[in-house]
């Protein structure tokens, strides 16, 4: 094998996985190590890679030929695509070490876990052998010192964890995208998962919510306090907001929703007054929305704005004042592209396209979806029966509207193999637990 003797498991996190040809199969998301029932340092047996469909599965580690900072490098392109499923004798070292308070011997002092390495010895086999821990200071000022220790050195990796910090499983997850973020979530025990939910800044977990199964939303909102869950709402966009509180009595409804700011409500209680499965139930009440007189700049400016989703941004609906939802009369819209052929300086009332009839709020999801396919539209503007823009359906909200409602949910996600892999990894006959 090609790899130093020694890794840190944290470093690997999020690290592509490779086939021989080349070919990305997944990512690195754990290392799986075996308890002994004597002295000895667990071994560890197998790394859990992600791959797409947001199925993880067990990659053994005799099948792996290189480890480094940038890529995991497999022997074989033959995967077991069972999904990956934890046995009772075995240790998932960054789910369930990461933050764990411990105590260092011989003085006993108390810390925490930062990271853990894993060595390999002479005859191939990888152990957990050193702990970076940091010593816990009881003060709030001042950082411990971060120390590394042999494994049998520190008492408390075993058993169950008491409520302990997120600051390094956060560091772990810190680069991810909120729908993979939110699939590491679904892995965690509940407990551990609202903890580190609730670390998470608003915006933050705004997205990840917005990415959860209902039931995982509702539970992590209701572990937060009301006020930090109106925070959270505020900071949704209004129509997934909407959708989370439909999901909740309508007498916690209304407290969570006057605990918002009088305009973010506004928003969302407008949304929860549509028809489920219409255009003003899965429609954006906040589409890029601009007068006839703006130039083609000003909207160029506007849709390179970060907050905004790909969809949101692919163009700019026109309208006349008031440009919040209910607008004045609808104009018409301009695709980007449209914006990227035009001279800067020109007016979006000179380039506005109005031939393709808008939605009503109450246009079912299957006529949306014809409508959308028919002209090849990302986004679809909705109006009222007084002509004013009310929002916009876009192509992800129809996506997540046509699909089964469990499919963000890990197990429904896992319970058939992908239609196809990636790279020239095939599959092979799965064992028990989805191990090798």
């Amino acid at each position: 094998m090609s790899t130093p003797t020694r890794v840190y498991i944290a470093r690997l996190a999020g690290v592509a996985v490779f086939d021989p040809n080349g070919d990305q199969v997944g990512r690195v998301r754990d290392a799986v190590a075996r308890l002994r029932a004597s002295q000895r340092p667990p071994e560890v047996v197998g790394l859990v890679a992600e791959m797409p469909m947001r199925r993880r599965i067990f990659l053994s580690i005799n099948r792996i030929t290189s480890i480094d900072a940038d890529a995991i490098v497999l022997g074989s392109g033959t995967l077991n695509l069972r999904r990956f499923e934890k046995r009772p004798n075995e240790l998932l070292v960054l789910q369930e070490l990461l933050d764990r308070r411990v105590q260092v011997a011989p003085e006993g002092r108390a810390a925490s876990v930062v990271d853990v390495a894993m060595e390999c010895s002479r005859s191939g086999e990888w152990s957990l052998t050193r702990v970076a821990v940091r010593e816990q200071t009881g003060r709030l000022a001042r950082r411990g010192h971060l120390h590394q220790v042999d494994w049998n050195q520190v008492r408390g990796l075993s058993g169950v964890a008491e409520t302990r910090g997120t600051a390094n499983l956060l560091a772990v997850l810190e680069d991810m995208r909120p729908a993979d973020l939110a699939n590491a979530l679904q892995d965690l025990p509940d407990a551990r998962r609202n903890e580190v939910a609730a670390a998470l800044d608003d915006q933050r977990l705004a997205d990840v919510l917005s990415e959860l199964p209902e039931h995982d939303q509702v539970e992590i909102l209701a572990a937060l306090d009301r006020e930090r869950a109106a925070d959270i709402l505020e900071e949704m966009d209004p129509d997934d907001a909407a959708d989370l509180l439909g999901e909740l009595p309508p007498p916690e409804q209304d407290v969570l929703l006057d605990l918002m700011e009088p305009d973010e409500a506004d928003s969302v209680r407008q949304l929860l007054k549509y028809t489920p499965g219409t255009a003003g139930s899965v429609m954006t009440s906040e589409p890029v929305i601009l007068p006839p007189d703006a130039t083609v700049a000003e909207a160029l400016a506007r849709i390179r704005e970060p907050q905004l989703s790909p969809a949101v941004a692919a163009q700019v609906f026109v309208a006349r004042a008031p440009m919040a939802t209910p607008t004045g009369r609808y104009l018409g819209m301009v695709h980007f592209q449209r914006l990227l052929r035009e001279p800067p300086a020109d007016l979006l009332g000179g380039v506005v396209v109005n031939d393709i009839d808008p939605l009503r709020p109450t246009t079912p999801l299957p006529e949306i979806t014809r409508r959308m396919a028919t002209y090849d539209l990302v986004a679809m503007p909705v109006i009222d029966r007084n002509n004013r823009l009310v929002g916009a359906v876009t192509v992800d909200d129809v996506l997540d509207h046509s699909l089964p409602r469990d499919w963000r949910d890990r197990d429904a996600a896992s319970s058939g193999l992908p239609n196809g892999t990636t790279g020239s990894a095939v599959p092979e006959p799965a064992t028990d637990g989805g191990h090798d």
